[in-house]
């Protein structure tokens, strides 16, 4: 069975990535891309459907994790009554045309550790077993239809039916390599790399990255392992970033909610372009919004939610009955069908991400200011229809209150783009469209019985996307109306201090309920909070979903408080994207929450940060 989620640690090289487990396995990985199909599955199956463990023999040895410095070379220490050993786990940097690796190097420490790996490697999602060759003493060659794996290494490896094992012992001083690498079965063998040189020039590629780095003030670490994630689960060529490297990890343990996240989604764009902003990484921005302007490029009637990493539009969704799932969680889904959901609320992100990304310079508004006015203009004549919702119901569509909201920032942000940067459009054609808009959600999404915003028009059901409407400066914070929405919320939605996304008791989508506390929306949470000037209950807020991170620092999309378990894709850029935004609006007067929502923070919002709690 594969380990708890909170197990994985991540390495990538930036065009794709795999979790290596507490216990030395590594359970996922696709090759060459993020959305490839997997040669490692064991993460939605067992080792039989691939992967590699390097562990010690002695199951007693004590195990410890960090990540080397401002890096995603991963160090695992292994401590037994003989010795200690260290098992360096990263993928370097692929050069342009190269092939992708993943290096293995087990360093003694002191004294003598016995050790002992097993290679499970298996096309196909884990279900194409290879014809492998064993070239020399150290190189095995795995071939099955357009794929190829080649491992070098100094060890033994003997063949055990469809898999590879040995034993062997690192002495204090011995280093010990794996070099694993992938190409296409028809190409030349993937080159073989120095494994000493390639650590060394992996380490300095990711601490001359992380120099860019301007620290959110007490959180300063904490935001780094953000920003090094997300830098890890993008997609170098086109500068996509994807939700997550995995797919169908699911949202209730033993669950059918288990969705593909190895896509990029509009929606995340603004927060995104924020993250990367205000930390100085504008390299990264200028790259993700240069990925957006072109996915969604072409006749605005077919723009998607999500596309591939090179803006692909075909991610047609199936199941793959030959895996278990994870822990059992079936089915296993590759694509997502949701891709072809009607969400209106996208048409407001890419506005805003655009008009946020012009503020900054990122670019000037030139020719793509065409494309925003077809965007707007086909806007003008769906805003009305029912859709599917931020949340990709997947029942029949409603007129959900926050894509109506999104509605009315999408005209917002093209009059401000007019004013702002002198382009043409028909600026009181939108002015009075966007004031209808906002009267008709003020009228038709508050329910004044409730005393909240609700999900739908005509619903008395809670949902958190209602944190959005002062964020995005729909209402100011300090609206009656918004104050009183995060009081039912708080009062219903959250749970152990942390917030779910609606009342799970309420499921259209013919699913079971049960799924944990959404984490980007109790980050929400929090910037409300602040915009509020409730800055210690914030900071609480915040300190307290800090705690949930794994030993390495990473987020999943969902957090059980009952069972203390992560659930859902793993690990969550949008999780990992709230955390850094809400680090900036603790301790940045320049931060995400006034500078999208145009909103003056209350007095106390602006005072500074007292010190880590506790």
């Amino acid at each position: 069975m594969a380990n708890r989620i909170e197990d994985y640690a991540l390495i990538g090289d930036c065009e794709t990535a795999a979790l290596v487990g507490r216990d030395g396995s590594i359970d996922w990985l696709c090759w060459p891309r993020f959305d490839s199909a997997a040669v490692f599955a064991a993460l939605l199956g067992d080792g039989g459907n691939g992967h590699w463990r390097i562990a010690a023999v002695d199951e007693e040895a004590r195990v410890s994790r960090r990540y080397r410095g401002d890096t995603l070379i991963l160090e695992t220490e292994i401590v037994t009554a003989d010795g200690a050993a260290t098992v360096i786990d990263f993928m370097p940097l692929r050069t342009r045309g190269g092939s992708s690796h993943i290096i293995r190097m087990i360093a003694g420490r002191h004294g003598r550790v016995a050790m002992h790996t097993r290679l499970v490697l298996r096309f196909d999602y884990g279900t194409m077993v290879p014809w492998v060759t064993r070239l020399d003493r150290g190189t095995i060659k795995a071939i099955a239809g357009p794929d190829m794996a080649v491992l070098r290494t100094d060890v033994d490896m003997q063949a055990d039916g469809f898999s590879h094992r040995a034993q062997f012992t690192v002495n204090a001083g011995d280093r010990t390599t794996f070099v694993l690498g992938y190409a296409p079965s028809f190409h030349p063998l993937p080159e073989p790399l120095s494994p000493v040189a390639a650590l060394e020039e992996t380490e300095q590629a990711w601490a001359k990255w992380s120099r860019g780095y301007q620290p959110a003030g007490n959180y300063a670490d904490e935001v780094l392992r953000s920003l090094i994630t997300l830098k890890g689960l993008t997609y170098r060529p086109t500068g996509g970033i994807v939700a997550a490297p995995t797919t169908s990890l699911p949202e209730k343990l033993g669950g059918t909610r288990n969705w593909d996240y190895r896509y990029c989604w509009l929606r995340d764009a603004t927060f995104t372009l924020f993250a990367l902003m205000n930390c100085g990484f504008e390299e990264e921005a200028e790259a993700w919004r240069g990925w957006l302007q072109r996915a969604v490029a072409g006749n605005p009637a077919q723009v998607q939610i999500m596309y591939g990493l090179a803006g692909e539009r075909r991610l047609d969704e199936w199941e793959l009955a030959d895996l278990a799932g994870y822990q059992g969680a079936k089915p296993v889904r590759i694509g997502n069908g949701a891709a072809k959901q009607l969400q209106i609320d996208i048409f407001g992100e890419v506005m805003d991400a655009l008009f946020q990304s012009g503020k900054r310079g990122l670019a000037p508004m030139g020719a793509e200011w065409n494309l925003q006015l077809k965007l707007v203009e086909h806007l003008e004549t769906i805003w009305r229809e029912p859709d599917q919702g931020l949340w990709e119901v997947r029942g029949g569509p409603r007129q959900f209150t926050h894509s109506k909201v999104m509605a009315w920032v999408a005209l917002d942000r093209a009059i401000k783009s007019s004013e702002s940067f002198g382009v043409a459009g028909p600026i009181e054609r939108w002015r009075r469209l966007r004031d209808a808009i906002h009267a008709e959600v003020c009228d038709c999404g508050y329910n004044a019985k409730l005393g909240a915003f609700v999900q739908s028009y005509g619903s008395t059901n809670l949902d958190a996307s209602a944190l959005l409407i002062p964020l995005v400066g729909f209402l100011p914070p300090d609206d009656r109306r918004v104050q009183s929405t995060l009081a039912m919320i708080e009062r219903h939605l959250v749970i152990d201090g942390l917030v779910h996304r609606y009342d799970t008791g309420h499921a259209d989508d013919g699913l079971p309920v049960g799924e944990g506390a959404f984490l980007a929306c109790s980050f929400w949470f929090a910037d409300n909070l602040v915009l509020l000037g409730r800055r210690r209950q914030a900071q609480e807020l915040f300190e307290h979903l800090l705690g949930l991170a794994n030993d390495v620092g990473l987020l999943s999309e969902e957090y059980d408080p009952v069972a203390k378990r992560m659930l859902g894709n793993f690990p969550q850029a949008f999780s990992h994207v709230a955390l850094v935004n809400t680090a900036n609006n603790l301790c940045k007067s320049e931060n995400p929450a006034a500078q999208r929502s145009g909103a003056q923070p209350s007095p106390a919002a602006a005072q500074p940060l007292p010190a880590k709690s506790g």
